[in-house]
């Protein structure tokens, strides 16, 4: 028998209180031929439960269910096991809308120099109200998409892609040393190999909420993100990409000697510091030291006195003084 058109790879974990929500939007569409791989990542909670009820009901759903082993290793195990020559990302937090599918696999049909198509998005809060963004649409087509990179705009909202499982397999997966920005780098990586895009359609509703996974790791986010633009201009250039077969990203201070040269730690911190001083994650975790660190070694200080404030207004008033104190020095 022919497999499915396409895979659709989600991974849960603790995802209980949306993910009736998420399954339901995948098994609404109009575009029916596909397979939906729900890996349950070692949940503590009742995500088990509701994927097994679903899987009982519709023979299209695939249960894994595993001990935790992180989203990294989750989605390359989907990949690993996805059955259909596309795969299409989807959240546990998250609503496709009905034509998602059908408008994305027309797409790739139509276009076999692309290997990954995204869409735009309708963002919501945490109960599904309207979530303002001011920032830019994501980019219609590949040299919209080169330059959205290097203006560190956005490339692709990640639960919304569809991509050609063969392609990305042979970039290799996901990387482990990027984690909580492991689709940016994947997307860099896909940019020198194969064509992307992204409909001008808002077929999936994307949810913003203060617990979620981007906002809890933002500190270490951000700085994977800056490396990753690193290994992406070493690609560009012809050079050796230094983080290709590692496990994990060595501290800041190591990252001249991963690279081979001066100024590349100098660097991260002045791209990630202007980012953390929004971040109240950021703030109080370890992007509290780089913010001190970029200013000592000269770094700019726009905005800097107005973290002060931001540092009082959400309760840390010894890292306001601290941060004070640091920008009493002389320049």
């Amino acid at each position: 028998m022919n497999g499915p058109a396409i895979s659709v790879a989600m991974s849960v974990y603790n995802g209980e209180r949306f993910l009736d929500e998420a399954i339901g939007s995948v098994l609404d569409q109009s575009f029916d031929d596909f397979e939906l791989l729900v890996l349950d990542d070692g949940s503590t909670d009742d995500s088990r439960g509701i994927i097994e009820t679903y899987a009982a009901h519709d023979s299209r759903i695939r249960p894994i269910i595993r001990e935790n082993r992180g989203l990294i290793v989750s989605l390359n195990q989907l990949i690993d096991e996805a059955r259909a020559p596309l795969i299409a990302r989807m959240d546990a937090d998250d609503i496709c809308k009905p034509e998602r599918f059908a408008r994305q696999i027309a797409f790739l049909e139509t276009h076999p120099d692309h290997g990954v198509v995204g869409c735009w998005t309708e963002d919501i809060g945490e109960n599904g109200d309207p979530y303002p963004i001011k920032g830019l649409d994501h980019p219609l087509d590949h040299e919209g998409f080169l330059r959205a990179i290097e203006r560190s705009e956005p490339l692709l909202c990640h639960p919304s892609v569809m991509f050609r499982r063969e392609i990305v397999r042979a970039a290799g997966g996901y990387h482990a040393a990027f984690r909580h920005c492991e689709d940016y780098d994947l997307w860099l990586r896909l940019a020198t190999v194969t064509r992307i895009a992204n409909l001008p359609e808002r077929l999936m509703r994307y949810r913003h909420y203060e617990s979620q996974v981007s906002s809890r790791h933002s500190t270490e986010q951000q700085i994977g993100a800056a490396v990753a633009m690193l290994a992406y201009r070493e690609r560009c250039a012809g050079r050796l990409d230094p983080t290709e077969h590692i496990a994990a990203l060595p501290p800041i201070d190591q990252l001249d000697a991963l690279f081979g040269r001066e100024g590349v730690a100098h660097w991260v911190r002045a791209r990630v510091a202007p980012g953390l001083l929004y971040s109240t994650h950021g703030l109080r975790d370890n992007g509290f030291d780089l913010i001190l660190h970029h200013i000592r070694e000269g770094g700019c200080r726009e905005g800097m006195w107005r973290t002060v404030g931001r540092l009082l207004k959400i309760g840390e008033p010894g890292r306001a003084a601290r941060l004070a104190a640091t920008l009493a020095l002389p320049g």
